[in-house]
Order: C-alpha cells, then sequence, then structure tokens
C-alpha cells in the first residue's frame, strides 16, 4: 500500500518563520529580564522604573512564573517543531497559549502598578500575545488535521 506524501504549503514556511521569530523575542526578553533585570527593563522601556518593575516580577506566585516561561519557550520549541513539520507542534503550541494565558492572566488581574505599563502597545501587548499564541495553536492544529504534520 502506498501513501502519498503531503506537499508543504508556502505558507508553513511564512507562519513557521514568523512564529520562530516572534517566540526567539519572547525567550530573549524572558532570559534578559530573568538575567539582567531592572537595566534590561530600562533599556527596553526607558519610561518604567526597572527596579519597581522587577521588585513586581520577581513577587509573582510560582505557577504565574511557571506559566510565563511554558509560553516563551514552550513557543519557540514549538514553532521550530511546525518548522520541521512535526505532529507535536499543535500540542506543544497549546501548552504554549495556557502558559501565556496564566502569566498574563495573573498580570491582568494582580496589574503592576506602573502606569506606563499599561498605555500604549505596553498595555496592548499582553492581548497581542495571546492572540498570537492562539492563532499559532490553531494553525498548527489546522495543518495536522490536513497530513501537513508528521
Amino acid at each position: 500500500m502506498e501513501t502519498q506524501a503531503t506537499k508543504t504549503p508556502i505558507h508553513l514556511w511564512i507562519v513557521g518563520g514568523l512564529a520562530t521569530l516572534w517566540n526567539a523575542f519572547g525567550c530573549f526578553d524572558y532570559f534578559m529580564t530573568r538575567t539582567k533585570g531592572a537595566a534590561y527593563i530600562e533599556s527596553m522601556m526607558p519610561t518604567i522604573d526597572g527596579a519597581a518593575m522587577m521588585a513586581y516580577i520577581n513577587n509573582f506566585p510560582i505557577w504565574a512564573a511557571i506559566g510565563w516561561g511554558l509560553g516563551v519557550w514552550a513557543g519557540l520549541v514549538g514553532s521550530i517543531l511546525l518548522l520541521v513539520r512535526h505532529r507535536w507542534a499543535a500540542a506543544v503550541l497549546g501548552l504554549s497559549l495556557i502558559g501565556a494565558v496564566v502569566g498574563i492572566g495573573y498580570q491582568l488581574a494582580n496589574p503592576v502598578g506602573i502606569i506606563e505599563i499599561s498605555q500604549g502597545v505596553n498595555g496592548m501587548m499582553p492581548y497581542i500575545i495571546v492572540v498570537v499564541a492562539l492563532a499559532l495553536f490553531l494553525y498548527a492544529r489546522a495543518m495536522q488535521r490536513k497530513g501537513v504534520l508528521r
């Protein structure tokens, strides 16, 4: 019995490449926040008090900190799995979505109290992150159902 290989659609390379870049920046931001702390925060957002922001981040409950880490690192792994057409891409991107919802959910329910964080692009980023994570999960699941991921 012969099976026909499903051709990789061009949009998979586009979505996978952009997703990998997006999630790589998320991992970079996570790593730099955890290692460089206030100096990194102030370099990325000059109007923000880096020490106050780090005090807030360092006081996350463990489940919110795990959610943040899971969201970014599973996002990167899932994006790479999407590029290599691996069947686990959808599941790993689903974990990323759960992590993003948990980590960002805590931040939205317990705002930092630094007014600049909730204004402009900074205020929109939590929602953008969750929407992108959801879109990537749904895309990977659709590719899995079409037989593109093996």
